[in-house]
């Protein structure tokens, strides 16, 4: 009967488990068996439920985000909602640097590109003409979009225009190069993650006023995490799809081999930096098991690994904390959202390996401050990297231009990087739900002074009538 009760509970996690080592087979099993190399149209097939369900996630993230975050500021009070973005900001920012020092110290004592040819993966990178002090400019740019209907479907990005090759003074340095702001196909989370805060502080700030306003946006947050549970259900067969077609249309699986040292160097600081320092943070701050959080987050490691992308996997993340592991939904559809925006602990740890690794394979040889440079930019490029697959490639050439370092390099880790992009997703999750976790820690007396303050007004309301 105990053994009945555990998988009844655990149905959901236990098919998700399934379907990620089934897409694995599956995938490897027609790769390795196929005459020949599947069609564009044949991976599009495979793909196709998996698509379907990565879409019904997307639709979900916009108005889970915006209801939730409006519905858990509006029901703090003010001091409540600075202690969480205070603890939030703080715990983001250490745990960056950690990972980010951790892939700096696996680079330099693993060396991972040091007398090792690696082939040009063979695909070119589009990558734009950009400066540091541009992309944090574009940051803080899109934290206050314009148009906040724009915001849903497009970002802020400065673009610079090379003049002309008969301008050799120009062309050798960028900073004299022509601005053009230009709006990209890219949903603007930041914006809408900034907005959604202080709409929810306005409704906090006038409770009696706008409690019609207030009780809208929880009942739309209701309905939205209804919905996701029916959603989630499909999860398992979404996953199986998913990574069956990416094994599938790998061109070469055996260039595994040929960068074996650099993989293994990120995935193994990824896996310790998920399973180790991350629980000894928590560990040390809250004297609670960790791996009790983890065993809980099993649906949403498995959909993060699936999907490759923090943001959809927000409502399985929501539901994860909230129904297995008890957090007050106050705090998580505060923290998750603005977490799966800016906290990006294996996509830092990543990008410092990569550009290390990179160096190493062209003899660059790296001084103190350069070090110190891919620290800082990798931190500033990890916050600024879309919740999205992939968009650690797009950040990482900003990282490249600082060391001098062409942004073609890229292309040598093309071929691993779509599955290490899923372990850093995975990290990703599971690094958001320990700040969760942490900050909930920090903050139940408060939320019990809120609630002991709120039912004494209800009480004091109810006798006035």
């Amino acid at each position: 009967m105990r053994g009945k009760e555990y998988i009844r509970e655990n149905l959901l996690t236990i098919l998700m488990v399934v379907g990620v080592v089934l897409g694995i087979v599956i995938g490897i099993v027609l790769h390795t068996t196929s005459s020949g190399a599947w069609s564009s149209r044949n991976v599009m097939y495979m793909q196709y439920l998996g698509d379907l369900f990565l879409q019904m996630l997307r639709g979900l993230v916009l108005p889970l985000i915006i209801s939730s975050l409006v519905a858990a500021v509006s029901s703090m009070d003010m001091s409540m909602s600075g202690r969480i973005g205070g603890l939030a900001v703080a715990y983001y920012m250490l745990t960056t640097i950690l990972a980010i020092i951790l892939g700096i110290i696996l680079a330099i004592t693993i060396k991972p590109g040091v007398n090792h040819s690696v082939e040009d993966g063979g695909e070119e990178i589009v990558g734009r003409n950009t400066t540091t002090a541009d992309t944090l400019l574009d940051l803080v740019r899109n934290l206050f979009p314009p148009n906040y209907i724009q915001a849903c479907l497009q970002q802020y990005q400065t673009h610079l225009i090379p003049p002309s090759e008969n301008d050799t003074e120009a062309l050798a340095d960028i900073n004299l190069w022509k601005l053009q702001g230009v709006f990209i196909d890219s949903t603007n989370i930041l914006g809408l993650v900034v907005a959604s805060i202080v709409f929810g502080i306005a409704l906090s700030s006038t409770k009696k006023e706008t409690a019609t306003v207030s009780n809208l946006f929880r009942e739309l947050n209701l309905l939205m995490m209804k919905i996701t549970r029916w959603v989630i259900w499909l999860s398992p067969v979404g996953v199986l799809f998913l990574i069956c077609a990416k094994f599938i249309e790998s061109d070469n699986l055996d260039v595994f081999i040929r960068l074996g040292i650099y993989f293994a160097t990120v995935l193994g600081g990824i896996l310790f930096h998920g399973f180790a320092v991350l629980p000894l943070i928590y560990y040390i701050l809250t004297r609670k098991n960790p791996y009790i959080l983890i065993r809980h987050m099993g649906q949403a490691i498995a959909t993060a690994f699936g999907t490759s992308s923090s943001s959809a996997t927000i409502p399985v993340t929501l539901q994860c904390l909230e129904e297995n592991h008890g957090i007050d939904p106050r705090v998580t559809r505060f923290m998750v959202p603005i977490g799966a925006a800016i906290n990006m602990d294996g996509t830092a740890l990543y990008e410092a390996v990569a550009v290390i690794f990179i160096a190493q394979l062209r003899n660059v040889p790296l001084s103190f401050v350069d070090i110190l440079a891919i620290s800082l930019t990798a931190t500033a490029a990890s916050i600024g990297a879309a919740s999205i697959p992939q968009a650690g490639l797009v950040t990482m050439v900003m990282v490249l231009d600082v060391v001098g370092l062409p942004a073609e390099d890229v292309s040598l880790i093309l071929a691993v990087d779509w599955l290490l992009d899923r372990f850093r997703t995975v990290i990703n999750v599971l690094g958001d739900s320990f700040g969760v976790g942490i900050v909930s820690n920090f903050s139940k007396n408060l939320l019990k002074k809120i609630d002991a303050q709120q039912l004494s007004d209800n009480v004091e309301f109810h006798e006035r009538l």
